[in-house]
């Protein structure tokens, strides 16, 4: 059968999830249902070696960076629609189905899943930290922090050739407008974020570079700013408790620090080790 999708999944150092990971994505999956590119890119560990199975093409660059391990990836895909998915992302073969459904619908152009959120192994800051963050940023969540993006033919023109972005889902975000993105509900994908606040300050810092990068390329992120109040409202509302607020504020004021201090150096794209 022809593949229905074909599939990038840019692996740094991954070896301690990939291979996990493509089980599921293909343990549903029939034979030669999905085009499968893994992307090892400047890996010191056995990443390509645990990748390598019936139906996966591993891809092996010496070069380091997501951007160019998408490039990369994206040139040997044989077929639209394409899903780009970070190889610690779990993602099941009944999700891809849906995710590639949803391109049919009417002036769709790219969709992503719903988020799925792992907290294990999660100091209890770093939990409280992510409960907030999770309710002030889901109402306006598209296509960006779910760790996939499905893009049909049209959409691709609009994403690539993809530039050396630090956010390349943020670069994807802001190429659509609202009616021309997806959230599909019968989608998941299970997200680990950061299990430290060390980590997630890491994370978040690169976040923000990241869409000032977006907007200094003429691509910014139109974001609903976060305000005092909207996490006063989540306390009000007992979505959240005073003491979650009350960690969240303390780590996003060093977050905004940390992100003066960072500003000029560059960031590179790689692995939090602390969600594998």
């Amino acid at each position: 059968m022809n593949p229905i999708a074909s599939i990038v999944i840019p692996a740094h150092n991954e070896e301690a999830v990939i291979g996990a990971g493509l089980d599921r994505l293909l343990g549903g999956a029939g034979p030669d249902e999905f085009d499968v590119v893994v992307v090892a890119n400047a890996c010191a560990d056995a990443t390509a070696a645990r990748a390598a199975r019936p139906g996966v093409r591993v891809l092996v660059t010496p070069v380091g960076g997501k951007a160019h391990a998408l490039r990369l990836g994206d040139a040997a895909c044989r077929t639209f629609p394409r899903v780009y998915a970070d190889a610690d992302v779990s993602l099941d073969t009944a999700s891809v189905r849906a995710l590639v459904a949803a391109l049919a619908r009417p002036g769709v152009l790219a969709s992503a899943p719903r988020p799925v959120w792992d907290l294990s192994g999660a100091t209890w800051v770093a939990r409280r930290v992510h409960r907030v963050h999770d309710a002030l940023v889901s109402p306006q969540r598209a296509l960006a922090g779910v760790g996939v993006y499905v893009l049909g033919e049209e959409g691709h023109k609009r994403v690539f050739p993809l530039p050396d972005v630090l956010s390349d889902d943020g670069w994807v975000q802001a190429s659509f407008a609202p009616d021309e993105r997806a959230v599909v509900a019968e989608a998941t994908s299970v997200v680990r974020p950061a299990r430290t606040v060390r980590a997630h300050l890491r994370r978040r810092v690169r976040v923000r570079l990241g869409n000032r990068q977006l907007a200094e390329l003429g691509r910014p992120v139109n974001a609903v700013p976060l305000r005092l109040g909207d996490l006063a409202a989540l306390v009000r509302a007992r979505a959240v408790s005073a003491l979650d607020a009350a960690c969240y504020l303390a780590v996003f004021l060093a977050d905004r620090v940390l992100t003066r201090v960072r500003r000029g150096r560059p960031a590179d794209w790689g692995t939090d080790a602390s969600s594998r």
